[in-house]
C-alpha cells in the first residue's frame, strides 16, 4: 500500500511540501500559553510531584531479576519512572519558561548514560536461532537492539531537543550533540543497517503491535534529526515498507487479535505513523479513504461495551487505557461521529498518557489537539457489529450487551477462549472475562498456559470429561456464522482428540429479555461435562437457577452446582476487578449426546412478571 504509493510519488519529492516541525517549541509562547488552563495546572502539579524525589537508580541486579526470578518490575519500575519524570519536567519547562531545568538536564544525562535503552524482558531479539534469555542476561553495548521502549526513549529525547533546544544550548551545545549521537548510535544506525530485528518482518512474518509502535517512534527520531532530506527520505521509505508488511498481516475487518487495549500500540500507533507522514509531506501522502485503514482505526468503537468497558478478549484489561485523543482524532479524520464521541469521552489526562507507558507524543497531542468545536455527545449510537476475520460479534438489545468470539487458540496474546463470551446488563459486567495480569517471565514463555487467566477453565466454556481447550492455531472454531441476534459455531476442534468430541455446536441469541446460550453435541463415549461461567457478583443457587446480583441464570435440570471465589490479587487485574470474581461450575452426569440451554435474564424483570 504505502510502498506502491511511493513508487508513483517518491518520498524525496513529497518531503518538499511538508514540515519537520511536529510540535511547537518552547519559545512559541502563543502555542504554549494557549493550551487549556486545566492542562497547564496538571503539568505544573505533575512536575512538582516528580521533583520531590530523585531519579531512581537502574541497576544490574534489577535487570538480572528477569532471568533470575522472572521479575520484570525490578527493572521496569525505575526505567519508566525515569522517563515519566523527564517527560513531566520537559512539559513543565515548555509551559512555564521560568521553570528550573535541572530535572530536564539530569534526566537527559541519565538516559544517555544507560548501558541499554532496552528493558530486561526484551533483551533478546527473538529470531530463529536466538539464545534464550538466561544465556544472554545482559545487553551487549556493541550491538544495540531496538525494542518498544528503546525506540520510545529515542522519541522522548528527540522531542526534548526539539521543544527545548534553545534552553539546552544556553547550558551547553554539547547536550543536544550528545542526544543526537545517542539516538543515531542506538536507534537510527541499527535501523538502517540490519534486517534482523524480528518486528521488521524480514526474519519473521508473525508481526504484531511492535512494528507500528516502534516505527512511530523511530520516525519521530528521524524527522527531528538534522539529517539531510535525502537521508530522511530513504529512512521513511524503508519504514513504509515495514508498515506495509504489518498492514498485510491484519485482517480486512480491522480486528486486532491482541485485544482492544492493544489498539493503543497497534492501530493507534499506525495512526501516529500515518499522521506523521501527512505532516512531513504536507498532506500529500494520506490513506484516510482506504477501507482497511478505516476499519483498523474504528476497532475500539466496535469492541466498546459502554461506560469505559471493552470486550476484553486476549491480553486486554476490561477497563483498558485507550488514548481518547487518538480515537477522537481518528473519528474526525474519518468523519465518524460515534468514534469521535467515544474519543471525546475518554480523552483523559496528561498523566494517563505517561502512566500507561511514557507516550510523550500522546501527551503533546492531548494538549494541542483540542477541538475548536464542541463534540455532540448525543451522536454516540452503538450498533451491532461483526468482525468476520477476527470472528468477534457484539450484539446490543435494550439493557443487554453481548460479546462473543470464535477465532483460534494461536492468536497473538492468546487466551484459550474459543466460543467464550461476555455479558453486560444495564452497562455493567455480569458474565466476564478476567483479562490481563502484570507481565512476568512466564507471560510470553512456554509456561504461559500455566497462568490461570489464559486457560479455558477460567473462561465461559464447557470442560469435556476433564479436558479443557488447548492452545495452538490448529485448535479453531469451525462453521462460524453471524445470526440476526447472535452467533453460532462448532467448537470440537478447540479440544484435543482425548476429549472424544464428535460434535459441539454453540449458539448465542440475545433478545430484549436476555441471552439464550445453547450447546449441543455428541461424544464418542459418555462423559461428564462441566459448564463454567465467570461472574462479577457472588452467586447463589436457588431452585435450579443461579442468582448473582441482578442476573439470573436458568439452568437445565440435573446439573450439579459448585461455586468458588477468586480473590483478585494481581494489581493490574484489580484495576478492572477490585475485590473478587466468582467461578461457577455446572456438572452433568455422563452424557453421550446432549443439548443444553442456559437462559440469562434480569432478576428485576423476573420479579415484575
Amino acid at each position: 500500500m504505502l510502498t506502491a504509493f511511493l513508487r508513483e510519488h517518491p518520498m524525496r519529492e513529497l518531503l518538499k511540501g511538508g514540515t519537520r516541525r511536529l510540535y511547537p517549541p518552547a519559545e512559541d509562547r502563543k502555542a504554549w500559553d494557549g493550551i487549556p488552563a486545566g492542562y497547564r495546572r496538571e503539568i505544573r502539579k505533575m512536575a512538582e510531584d516528580y521533583a520531590k524525589t530523585d531519579y531512581p537508580l537502574r541497576t544490574v541486579s534489577g535487570f538480572l531479576a528477569f532471568v533470575r526470578i522472572g521479575d520484570r518490575q525490578a527493572d521496569e519500575k525505575p526505567y519508566f519512572t525515569r522517563r515519566r519524570k523527564l517527560c513531566a519536567a520537559v512539559m513543565n519547562c515548555c509551559a512555564f519558561p521560568d521553570a528550573e531545568m535541572d530535572d530536564v538536564l539530569n534526566g537527559i544525562w541519565l538516559l544517555c548514560e544507560e548501558s541499554s535503552w532496552v528493558i530486561s524482558a526484551h533483551n533478546v531479539n527473538p529470531i530463529p536461532g536466538a539464545p534464550k534469555a538466561a544465556e544472554y542476561p545482559l545487553p551487549d553495548v556493541r550491538k544495540p537492539y531496538i525494542d518498544l521502549f528503546s525506540a520510545q526513549t529515542g522519541m522522548i529525547l528527540a522531542l526534548t531537543t526539539s521543544l527545548l533546544g534553545k534552553r539546552l544550548d544556553a547550558v551547553s551545545p554539547m547536550i543536544r550533540k550528545r542526544i543526537t549521537e545517542e539516538i543515531r548510535r542506538r536507534i537510527l544506525r541499527p535501523f538502517m543497517k540490519t534486517d534482523d530485528f524480528w518486528w521488521m518482518g524480514v526474519r519473521r512474518k508473525d508481526l504484531n503491535n511492535w512494528t507500528p509502535w516502534i516505527l512511530s517512534n523511530i520516525m519521530v527520531c528521524a524527522v527531528l534529526d538534522p539529517m539531510p532530506a535525502g537521508n530522511l527520505s530513504t529512512l521513511l521509505t524503508r519504514a513504509c515498507g515495514m508498515l506495509d508488511r504489518y498492514i498485510a498481516i491484519l485482517p480486512e475487518d480491522g480486528g486486532c487479535d491482541e485485544g482492544a487495549g492493544y489498539w493503543n500500540m497497534a492501530g493507534g500507533a499506525l495512526l501516529d505513523c500515518l499522521t506523521l507522514l501527512e505532516t512531513v509531506t504536507g498532506g500529500r501522502m494520506t490513506f484516510r479513504e482506504n477501507e482497511k485503514i478505516r476499519n483498523i482505526l474504528r476497532f475500539p468503537l466496535t469492541m466498546e461495551m459502554g461506560n469505559g468497558w471493552f470486550a476484553n478478549f486476549a491480553d486486554c484489561d476490561a477497563r483498558p487505557f485507550i488514548s481518547g485523543e487518538r480515537m477522537e482524532t481518528a473519528g474526525r479524520m474519518l468523519k465518524d461521529p460515534a468514534l469521535t464521541v467515544l474519543g471525546t469521552r475518554m480523552r483523559g489526562t496528561i498523566a494517563d498518557q505517561l502512566n500507561d507507558v511514557p507516550h510523550l507524543t500522546r501527551a503533546l497531542d492531548l494538549i494541542f489537539h483540542v477541538p475548536a468545536d464542541k463534540t455532540d455527545l448525543s451522536a454516540d449510537k452503538p450498533e451491532d457489529a461483526y468482525l468476520p476475520d477476527l470472528q468477534v460479534r457484539l450484539v446490543r438489545r435494550d439493557r443487554w450487551t453481548l460479546a462473543c468470539k470464535g477465532g483460534h487458540n494461536g492468536e497473538s496474546h492468546n487466551h484459550n477462549d474459543i466460543g467464550s463470551f461476555i455479558l453486560f446488563l444495564d452497562g455493567e459486567p455480569e458474565v466476564v472475562d478476567a483479562g490481563n495480569m502484570v507481565y512476568t517471565a512466564k507471560t510470553f514463555s512456554e509456561e504461559r498456559y500455566t497462568l490461570w487467566n489464559v486457560r479455558a477453565e477460567w473462561h465461559n466454556l464447557p470442560v469435556i470429561g476433564g479436558h479443557e481447550q488447548r492452545e495452538g492455531a490448529e485448535h479453531t472454531a469451525r462453521n462460524v456464522s453471524m445470526t440476526p441476534d447472535g452467533m453460532e459455531m462448532n467448537l470440537e476442534a478447540a479440544y484435543d482428540e482425548k476429549a472424544g468430541i464428535r460434535e459441539l455446536k454453540r449458539s448465542f441469541t440475545l433478545t430484549k429479555g436476555g441471552l439464550k446460550l445453547t450447546d449441543a453435541g455428541s461424544l464418542r463415549k459418555g462423559q461428564e461435562i462441566t459448564w463454567i461461567f465467570l461472574l462479577r457478583r457472588k452467586p447463589v443457587w436457588e431452585n435450579g437457577q443461579v442468582r448473582a446480583g441482578n442476573l439470573i441464570i436458568r439452568c437445565p435440570e440435573g446439573l450439579e452446582y459448585t461455586a468458588e471465589e477468586k480473590p483478585v490479587t494481581d494489581p493490574r487485574m484489580a484495576r478492572s476487578w477490585p475485590g473478587s470474581l466468582w467461578r461457577i461450575r455446572l456438572k452433568s452426569e455422563k452424557l453421550e449426546r446432549f443439548r443444553m440451554t442456559f437462559e440469562f435474564a434480569a432478576a428485576d424483570r423476573e420479579a415484575s412478571k
